[in-house]
């Protein structure tokens, strides 16, 4: 069976052609997304739960190459006092269940594909991404693979994979590189045979297409949880059975910017002065910003390192000690010693979807310190992601770079088609929608366009391959 297979920052999803149309398999109970999180409740037994889960072919070489890991893992399940069995990695919401039960003692790990394309990574980090990936990928396969055969169908054996335009805004190809090949490992581990990639605002606009009655100039506009993607596409009713799309696709832009950075700037600027941040010390200094910063920035692996190390803590106890405000810094601490930074920007993502509908939202930080609750309102969203959205300006000006047949500059795309998870909230699309005031402007289905798209190219690709 050929599919489609958006592993998203904020969700998976699964599409197939099933009776001559596209259908979203559900990964859920009762959705057909899974949030794209994993909580280990050690880090050296994700490669054993890896292992367990591998077609019987690949055991041989992956137990060859993660031997330590497995090793580590017998211990660790004896120190545990753990079962043989007995689950220890957990995936989607029963990942997200399992670390707000014990945020302090297990490995939470919240949109891995946000890290594939990070430079720098040593040989054991990239080894680490490939089995989230990879085990990630597994739950995924077993899931629509019963959902296909309680259907009579074949089991899953090629993924046409959506992929952001640019994994990092740093690195260019060799990150995007690095990123494809783990994704490419991971699917291949995970049982899919064959695995194509297309960029993912293509994929949306590939599916918007389809609604089309004569042709245009679209730029798409992808606002995912992790990046944000452009391009350009000359789209039209008669260009839709072409199984090339190269010369339609007229430019390209994306950064690793998404609602996961919204989240953040929110966290930051709607929660932190809460927790110390913009207040002083007794002598009228300011208190050290960074310390704020890395407490909310989930996505940056350097900023968790440094905020939940030793010395984050010391310095966090010698600040409540001359502070104003000492018990606004003593919640900063609760947050570090209990590693509750994944739950604090939670908090947040919940106030920007709650605010899509509300000028104001109280948001719930009772995990923190009893009945602690901090009202944001719309104009503190706005005011917190104006950076970001300025940016995501910058990325659609950049993709309309490009000449049209005659060799002349397109000033104004015909329409401007918005998709993606992040592009809910109105204060978001209505910004999008002011860069290109000329252009008609159309809001998509945010979670299940890439995937259709996606979807819709794979049955073509795949024809050509096989």
């Amino acid at each position: 069976m050929i599919v489609g297979f958006d592993y998203g920052s904020a969700n998976c999803s699964i599409g197939a052609w099933i009776n001559e149309k596209i259908e979203l398999i559900p990964l859920s109970e009762n959705s057909n997304y899974l949030p794209s999180t994993l909580y280990a409740m050690d880090r050296e037994l994700i490669a054993e739960a890896v292992y367990n889960g591998l077609p019987e072919a690949l055991k041989a070489e992956f137990s060859h190459l993660r031997s330590s890991q497995l090793m580590r893992a017998k211990i660790i399940r004896h120190e545990l006092d753990l079962l043989i069995n007995e689950p220890t990695v957990f995936v989607g919401q029963a990942a997200i269940d399992a670390y707000l039960e014990m945020p302090e003692e297990g490995f939470y790990v919240r949109s891995p594909k946000s890290f594939l394309g990070a430079t720098g990574l040593r040989a054991e980090q990239v080894a680490l991404f490939e089995d989230i990936v990879t085990l990630m990928m597994q739950h995924v396969k077993q899931r629509v693979d019963q959902q296909l055969a309680a259907k009579g169908l074949n089991t899953a054996s090629h993924a046409m994979i959506g992929r952001p335009v640019n994994f990092q805004g740093i690195g260019g190809e060799q990150s995007n590189q690095q990123a494809e090949a783990i994704l490419t490992l991971a699917a291949k581990r995970a049982g899919f045979t064959s695995v194509g990639f297309l960029f993912e605002p293509l994929a949306a606009g590939m599916d918007f297409e389809s609604t089309l009655n004569k042709a245009a100039n679209v730029l798409v506009v992808d606002v995912g949880g992790g990046t944000t993607d452009c391009s350009l596409v000359k789209m039209g009713p008669e260009l839709m059975s072409n199984t090339q799309r190269d010369q339609d696709c007229l430019g390209h832009s994306g950064q690793r910017i998404g609602g996961n950075d919204l989240d953040i700037a929110l966290a930051m600027q709607g929660f932190m002065p809460s927790f110390g941040s913009g207040s002083s010390m007794l002598d009228g200094k300011p208190i050290p910003s960074n310390l704020f910063w890395n407490a909310v920035a989930v996505n940056d692996i350097s900023a968790q390192r440094d905020f939940y190390h030793l010395s984050s803590k010391r310095l966090i106890e010698t600040l409540i000690n001359g502070a104003e405000q000492p018990e606004l810094l003593q919640r900063l601490l609760t947050i570090q010693k209990n590693q509750m930074s994944f739950q604090v920007v939670r908090q947040a993502e919940i106030a920007k979807v709650a605010l899509t509908d509300s000028p104001v939202h109280k948001a719930a930080l009772s995990f923190v310190e009893k009945e602690l609750t901090i009202e944001v309102s719309v104009e503190q969203f706005e005011q917190a992601i104006a950076p970001s959205l300025d940016k995501v300006s910058q990325l659609m000006r950049q993709a309309m770079n490009s000449l049209d047949d005659q060799g002349k500059a397109l000033e104004s795309p015909d329409i401007v088609y918005i998709t993606g998870g992040t592009a809910r909230s109105p204060a978001i699309y209505k910004q999008i929608a002011k860069v290109y005031p000329q252009a008609q402007v159309v809001v998509g289905d945010h979670f299940g366009s890439v995937t259709a798209g996606l979807t819709r190219m794979a049955q073509q690709y795949f024809k050509e391959v096989k």
